[in-house]
């Protein structure tokens, strides 16, 4: 192609003959066939297009879509992950399923309305702002487990007996924080001779370590005069990652010893050593026989729950 192109693009010897006779000036001396080979030979040395052939290779050498396959994949995957943080409640049996829902706070806006309620009460001169919520189960003397809703303000812990039933505050304890002198945390520890025990772990708060429960205090099931409060993991806490974060005792040890040493600082009591001592010891409970305790805490008597039709 290119030596006929050369060929055609060559001038005649009649051509040549005119240009040598032409008298002209530069501009006259040019060859005025010469544009028009030059663009024939542009045209011709200008890189052919592509056949056909070679643009079905080059879409074959693109990266294939994803199959459809590969996404499921995938998105198995992704939901795979989303049920490994829910791991501990999903392994459970249906019986442990079917109990745990039957918890009352757990209702769709009941534990924000339950939330609205308790801040309501808090009292802004006395207490200050709030710092954190908790869910709790308190543990008290003889072993019976009671479902609370814990709060830690500026100068107060308070603790209060909610009805989510209801949507009621049907009690409230408030503990100065500047009181607050030890937070002992570990597991829990019964009677050698008892014969019922509980197992886990739990945070114990003292307020005044000068004075110990008296006799009758301690064989009194409703005595409400210790000077110590006992919290343990609420049954919900394995349901989502929102209810672990509120029943995490070991959080809650943390964040009350820190608040109570700023009001230790800022308010002393006259006469008491401040700061708090955090110990890591076992719990104990001095319950002997516990019967009645393990009957009320494994039907939950304590907690808002479902317990189905009642009637004749």
């Amino acid at each position: 192609m290119m030596a006929e192109a050369e060929e055609e693009g060559a001038p005649s010897k009649e051509q040549k003959h005119q240009l040598s006779s032409s008298p002209g000036g530069p501009e006259d001396t040019q060859p005025a066939a010469s544009t028009e080979c030059t663009e024939e030979r542009a045209e011709h040395t200008q890189p052919a297009a592509p056949a056909e052939g070679t643009e079905k290779r080059a879409e074959h050498t693109q990266p294939p879509a994803p199959a459809e396959g590969t996404e499921e994949r995938a998105a198995a995957g992704v939901i795979g992950e989303a049920r490994l943080q829910h791991s501990d409640y999903s392994v459970e049996s249906p019986l442990v399923q079917f109990k745990i829902r039957r918890f009352f706070v757990l209702r769709p806006g009941t534990l924000n309305q339950a939330i609205k309620d308790v801040e309501a009460l808090v009292d802004q001169e006395v207490d200050g702002s709030v710092h954190s919520l908790w869910l709790m189960a308190e543990v008290d003397h003889w072993n019976n487990e009671k479902e609370r809703l814990v709060l830690i303000t500026d100068n107060s812990l308070l603790v209060f007996k909610y009805d989510f039933v209801m949507f009621n505050c049907e009690q409230i304890q408030r503990i100065p924080l500047n009181l607050v002198d030890r937070i002992s945390c570990g597991k829990f520890s019964f009677p050698k001779r008892a014969l019922i025990a509980r197992e886990g772990e739990g945070v114990r708060v003292f307020w005044d370590r000068l004075r110990e429960p008296s006799f009758t205090s301690r064989w009194n099931p409703f005595a409400t005069d210790f000077p110590f409060i006992t919290f343990t993991h609420h049954p919900v806490r394995n349901v989502s990652d929102t209810f672990a974060a509120l029943c995490d005792i070991q959080k809650f040890r943390e964040q009350l010893k820190d608040a109570a040493q700023k009001v230790h600082a800022m308010r002393p009591v006259p006469g008491k050593a401040n700061g708090v001592l955090v110990l890591n010891q076992p719990i104990h409970i001095e319950a002997f026989v516990g019967l009645m305790s393990f009957l009320g805490n494994q039907n939950k008597l304590g907690y808002c729950v479902a317990r189905g039709n009642i009637g004749f």
